[in-house]
Formats: C-alpha cells, structure tokens, sequence
C-alpha cells in the first residue's frame, strides 16, 4: 500500500535552542555520530523513495543545513524551505512551497514532522501515512496513566507525537484558511480540527522512546534507545 502513496515529508527544524539552553537550535547538536536532524531526515523519508522531503529551517542555518545534508546524508534529496516566527507559520511555509504539486495531484498526503524527534521509526511514518490516505488523518499517540496527571479523568488520555498526516488537498486549504483568519494552531491536527471537523483523524499508538529532545537529559535517553536498536551510524 505504502508504495502506492505519492507522500511528502515536511520536517521542521527552525526553531530556537532555548529551551535546551543551547545557542544553536538542538537539531544541529550530534546524537550517536550524526546530528539529531540526519535521523530524523534518514527515519522520514526510508519508506518512502519516490517521495518528496522538505526540511524547514531558519535562514540563518542554511550554511549549516546544507553542509549537513551534503555530508550525512547525501543520497537524499532534501529541499529547504525557510520557516517562520511559529512552528504553525513554518507548516504554511511547507505547504504553499508544496501547493503546485498538492493541485496537481501529484501528492496525496503530507506527513509533518518535528525535526528534534530523530527516534521515530521509518514503520511509524509508514503506518501514518497509510492510516492518513485510508482515512483522511493520522497521529501517534501514547496513554498518559493516571498517576501521570493532577486531576482524575473518566475519558483516555493521550500524549501526541508526530509524524501527524492528513490528504495534502484538505491540509492546504486548512492553513490557508487560517491565514485568512489570523489562526495559530499548536500543531497540524489542531489546525485540521477546526477547519475540517469531519475529517476521521486515527490515533495511531506509538512507541514511549519517540521522544522530543527539548532539554539536555532527552539527549541522553536518545544515546540510549539508539544503543539499544543497535543503530551503528
């Protein structure tokens, strides 16, 4: 089925290294040999080799970007397209960059992700993409426990991840009406959500190790998960 999806890949990498207390963003700093943004490139796009893959940075990182794609991963055909002032702007920057080829259908969905996830797997983005085309969306998700939260709750509770997919034509016209609106969505589905309720997105259930490294100790849980898979380069 897999081979049958005419997907992109939007990975976004231009955020700050605020958070991580870092004066580079986090994607740039090196994890088991490569930086964290060549896993997360290599991950995205190795189900899908006819597929398109955009990486969204800030364009005071384009030097960096293309040094690194030309030295970890060169067989790649990565495109970059410059990001904006929120993750929500640099989503709309990857669509419209894509809008040509969304119209003509020579995309059918659009799998958007966070470039500071390098663990998610290659089966993950695979499994969004083929619940997204089925179904119209997709996003990875994990349980959140009770002893988890503050407050008690009868309905589950779930952690979202991404890679979060959804028919390219519908995601387009989402982000276009919420520029017209002035609406900023916390991430793709929220944007989905409120331009196309209807639409059936699936909670697809996601593996605990799919972690964002936000601050310095994810890094270290990622050394980790990585020794574990066996992952060599």
């Amino acid at each position: 089925m897999k081979a049958q999806i005419k997907a992109a890949l939007v990975v976004l990498a231009a955020g700050s290294g605020q958070r991580f207390g870092h004066s580079t963003n986090k994607v740039w700093l090196p994890i088991s040999g490569r930086r964290i943004i060549s896993r997360s490139l290599m991950n995205a796009s190795k189900s899908f080799p006819h597929g398109r893959t955009v990486l969204v940075i800030n364009p005071d990182d384009e030097e960096l970007a293309r040094a690194t794609i030309e030295r970890e991963v060169r067989h790649l055909n990565v495109e970059i397209v410059y990001g904006g002032a929120t993750r929500h702007e640099s989503e709309f920057h990857a669509l419209e960059y894509l809008a040509s080829a969304i119209e003509a259908g020579e995309i059918d969905v659009v799998l958007i992700h966070d470039g500071a996830r390098p663990l998610a797997t290659p089966a993950l983005f695979a499994q969004i993409a083929e619940a997204a085309h089925r179904h119209g969306g997709a996003i990875p998700t994990i349980a959140v426990e009770q002893r988890e939260m503050d407050t008690a709750h009868r309905d589950r509770v779930v952690r979202v991840q991404t890679p979060q997919g959804f028919h390219a034509r519908q995601l387009l016209e989402a982000y276009r009406k919420a520029s017209i609106d002035g609406f900023t969505g916390t991430d793709t589905a929220a944007c989905m959500e409120k331009y196309f309720p209807d639409v059936k997105t699936m909670a697809i259930t996601a593996d605990v190790s799919n972690v964002k490294i936000t601050y310095p100790q994810d890094l270290a849980i990622a050394e980790h998960v990585l020794a574990r898979r066996g992952y060599k380069d």
